[in-house]
C-alpha cells in the first residue's frame, strides 16, 4: 500500500491506528498535528532565512533554530506513533521498566520531479517516446512518495530496500560520470534539521540508506525487552542498525550533511554497539525458570553490566569531541553518560549479591577473577577475604558505590530532563536505586563501626559481544521498474547505439547468413559474407530488439531462433541496433565510491529472474569488470552462451 504524504510526515497507514480511537485519543491526536504543522512551517521560515542570508553568524543562529524544530518534530511524531500502540509506558514504579533506547528520526526529503527528465532522456538517448513509460515514472515516483514515512516494521524495511535498490538500477541506466538527469536531491539533517542538496545519485542513495539504520534503531527501541524474545529482537535490530551505518561509513565520501560524516557515523556505529550489549544484559538479567541463579550467575551479570558500563563511556568520549559535539542533541550526551553510571553502579550491585550470598568456598577464585587488579604503585591486595564476615562487609562496600552511582546517575539526569510524560530512565534508576538501599539496610547490623576498604572495580566482560550484522541489500531480489527499456548492459546512457530497420531477411540456399550467440539481447556473433544478413546490412555485433514486428530485447536466444525458423521461407522482419564507440573515457575516476553505485554489466538480469528464469546474482557488484567480447562489442559476461547458425 502507498503512503500518501501528510503534514506530520505519517502515511495512510496511519489510518488503522485511527480506527477504534477514543475521543481523548483522538483530541490528542488533533492536538499533535496541530504542533507538527506549526513546526514544519517555522522550519520554511528558519530554512529560507538559512539560505537566503550570507551573514556566518546569522546562519549559525539559524542552524542553532533548525536544530531545536528538528528535535521538537521528532519528539511529536514519536508522541504520535506511540498513540494506540499496545505498550504500556505509563508505569513507572512497575518491575517491568526498562531503561529506554536511543532512537534515530528519519532524514527528511522534499518532493522530487522525476517524470520530466526522465521522459526527455528516454525520447533523446533511447530513440523512444518518453510518454509510453508514464505509468514506470509514475510507480517510480509513489515509491520515493512512500518511503518518505515508512512505518517503524519490517514492511517499512523492505520499502526503503526496494527503493534503494530501485536507485541502483537508474544509477546504471540513466546515470553517468560525464551526464546525469540534472535533478537536485534535497535531505534534511537528521541531527540538526538543517538541509542539504546535491545532484549527485549517490547523495540519495546515501540518505535511503541512512533512513535504513535509522529505521532499524526505531524498531529496537519499539521491543517489549521485558521479555527474552524481545530482548533478542531489539539486540539483532540495533546489530543491522550499526551494520548500515559502518556500511555508509565506509562507502561514502564528501558528505553534504553533518549526519552523514564520517565522525558522525562512527559514533552512531558505537552507539548502537552499546545498546545492543545493553539488550544481552537485559536477556540475562530477566527472571524465569531457565534463569541462571548463585552467585556465578551475578558475577557474570556484574561483568555484563560493566561491559554495557565501558561501551557507554566510549560513546560517551566520541559524543564530547568535536565536531560530534556540535551535531548530537546535548540530551543523547546526558543519558548516555547517565546509563554508563548506572550500569557501573549494577555492576557493583550483582557483585555485591554474589559476595553477600552463601556461596561455596570452591567459587573464590571465580570471584578474584572479577575484580580488576589495582595499579602497580598501590600496595591493596585485590584478594577476596576468606572469612564470611569480611565478605559481608565487601558486599556493602560495592552497596555503596551502587547507590553512590545512581545517586549521581539521577543527579546528571535532572539536569537535563526529557520532555516526555513519562520519563522511564529516571524510574528506572529510581528502582534501582530503591533495591540497593534495601539490598544495604539487610547486611546494615548495629555494631558495624568499621567500613570496609574501597570495592574494587569489576572488570568488565561479555559471553556475549554483539556482532555488526550488515544489511542485506545486494541479495534482495527486486524487479527493474524500466526493465522495457532493455538490458543495462546495452540500452544504458553509458552506450551509444544506431537503431537500423526494420530490414527484411529472406531465407536463402543456407539459411540467413549469420550466427547468434547469448541471451537478453541476442547478439549476431557472426555475418556470412554474400548471405542474405550482409546484404541487409546487417554486421557483426548488432543486438537484435525485434522480430516480426515484436520486441525481443529481452528474449532467449532459443526464442528468437524458433521465431526467425517460425516465418519460413517467407524470411523475418528484423530490427538491430549498433553500438558505437562512446566518448566518455572508461579509465576516468568517479567521484562516488562502487558501493553507491551499482554493476555496470548485467544488473537488470538480476532483477527479472522470475521473467528470465536466471539466476539470481547480487545487485550491487563489489568486484565488478566490464567484459568485451570477441567482436569488440560491450557485454557482461555469461555462465553459458549458446553459438548456432541460423538455418
Amino acid at each position: 500500500m502507498i503512503l500518501e504524504e501528510r503534514p506530520d510526515g505519517q502515511g495512510a497507514g496511519d489510518d488503522s491506528v485511527r480506527k477504534g480511537c477514543d475521543a481523548p485519543e483522538q483530541s490528542h491526536r488533533a492536538r499533535l498535528h496541530q504542533q507538527i504543522s506549526k513546526e514544519l512551517r517555522m522550519r520554511a521560515g528558519a530554512e529560507n532565512l538559512y539560505r537566503a542570508t550570507s551573514n556566518n553568524q546569522v546562519r549559525e543562529t539559524v542552524a542553532l533554530e533548525l536544530s531545536y524544530v528538528n528535535s521538537n518534530l521528532q519528539l511529536l511524531k514519536e508522541e504520535l506513533a506511540g498513540l494506540g500502540s499496545s505498550t504500556d509506558v505509563d508505569q513507572p514504579g512497575g518491575e517491568g521498566v526498562t531503561v529506554p533506547m536511543i532512537p534515530l528520526g528519519l532524514k527528511e526529503t522534499k518532493e522530487l520531479d522525476w517524470a520530466t527528465p526522465l521522459k526527455e532522456l528516454i525520447s533523446q538517448h533511447f530513440g523512444e517516446d518518453g510518454s509510453s513509460y508514464e505509468a514506470e515514472i509514475r510507480e517510480l515516483e509513489d515509491l520515493r512518495q512512500a518511503i518518505r514515512s515508512p512505518r517503524p516494521d519490517e514492511a517499512g524495511l523492505e520499502l526503503l530496500a526496494a527503493y534503494y535498490n530501485q536507485l541502483c538500477f537508474l544509477d546504471a541506466r540513466f546515470f553517468s560520470p560525464t551526464r546525469g538527469l540534472g535533478l537536485l536531491f534535497h535531505w534534511y539533517d537528521s541531527l540538526t534539521g538543517v538541509p542539504a542538496q546535491q545532484r549527485a545519485l549517490a547523495f540519495e542513495k546515501g540518505s535511503v540508506l541512512f533512513n535504513i539504520g535509522a529505521l532499524h534503531t526505531q524498531i529496537g527501541a519499539r521491543q517489549d525487552r521485558s521479555c527474552a524474545e524481545g530482548a533478542k529482537s531489539a539486540m539483532e535490530a540495533f546489530q543491522k542498525a550499526a551494520g548500515a551505518f559502518r556500511l555508509l561509513r565506509e562507502n561514502f565520501s564528501h558528505a553534504p550533511s553533518p549526519d552523514m560524516s564520517a565522525p558522525s557515523l562512527s559514533t552512531l556505529e558505537q552507539l548502537m554497539a552499546a545498546q545492543a550489549q545493553e539488550c544481552v544484559f537485559q536477556g540475562l538479567s530477566l527472571p524465569g525458570p531457565t534463569a541462571p541463579r548463585g552467585g556465578r550467575a551475578q558475577l557474570r551479570l556484574a561483568q555484563e553490566a560493566a561491559q554495557v558500563a565501558a561501551e557507554y563511556r566510549l560513546v560517551y568520549g566520541a559524543m564530547a569531541q568535536p565536531p560530534v559535539r556540535d551535531y548530537v542533541p546535548a540530551s543523547w550526551t546526558t543519558l548516555v553518560y547517565v546509563k554508563a553510571e548506572h550500569f557501573q553502579a549494577l555492576a557493583h550491585y550483582h557483585a555485591a549479591a554474589a559476595l553477600g550470598g552463601s556461596s561455596p568456598a570452591g567459587e573464590l577464585p571465580e570471584y578474584e577473577q572479577v575484580f580488576q587488579a589495582p595499579a602497580p604503585c598501590e600496595s591493596r591486595d585485590p584478594m577476596l577475604p576468606q572469612h564470611p564476615e569480611e565478605r559481608r562487609k565487601l558486599a556493602k562496600a560495592h552497596l555503596k558505590r551502587a547507590i553512590l552511582g545512581q545517586e549521581e546517575a539521577l543527579r546528571l539526569h535532572a539536569l537535563c530532563p526529557v520532555p516526555r510524560k513519562v520519563d522511564l530512565l529516571q524510574a528506572a534508576v529510581a528502582r534501582a536505586l530503591r533495591r540497593s538501599l534495601a539490598r544495604y539496610s539487610e547486611l546494615e547490623r548495629e555494631d558495624d563501626f568499621f567500613e570496609a576498604a574501597e570495592a574494587p572495580e569489576i572488570q568488565p566482560k561479555t559471553h556475549q559481544k554483539p556482532e555488526v550484522r550488515m544489511p542485506s541489500l545486494p541479495q534482495r531480489k527486486v524487479a527493474d521498474i524500466f526493465h522495457r527499456v532493455g538490458p543495462l548492459s546495452v540500452f544504458s546512457v553509458r552506450n551509444r547505439w544506431r537503431l537500423a530497420g526494420p530490414v527484411h531477411l529472406a531465407r536463402g540456399e543456407r539459411g540467413f547468413g549469420f550466427t547468434l550467440r547469448g541471451d537478453s539481447p541476442v547478439l549476431i556473433a557472426a555475418v556470412t559474407p554474400g548471405g542474405q544478413a550482409a546484404a541487409a546490412g546487417l554486421k557483426q555485433g548488432d543486438y537484435i530488439v525485434s522480430v516480426n514486428g515484436q520486441p525481443c530485447k529481452w528474449w532467449k536466444h532459443s526464442e528468437v531462433v524458433a521465431q526467425l525458423q517460425g516465418g519460413g521461407e517467407a524470411g523475418a522482419s528484423l530490427q538491430v541496433v549498433s553500438l558505437l564507440p562512446s566518448p566518455e573515457s572508461r579509465s576516468g575516476g568517479e567521484r562516488w565510491p562502487a558501493l553507491l553505485r551499482t554493476q555496470r554489466e548485467g544488473g537488470p538480469e538480476t532483477s527479472v529472474a522470475a521473467h528470465t528464469g536466471a539466476g539470481s546474482r547480487p545487485l550491487l557488484g563489489w568486484s565488478r569488470k566490464a567484459k568485451l567480447g570477441k567482436t569488440g562489442s560491450l557485454g557482461p559476461a555469461r555462465p553459458r552462451e549458446d553459438h548456432r547458425t541460423c538455418p
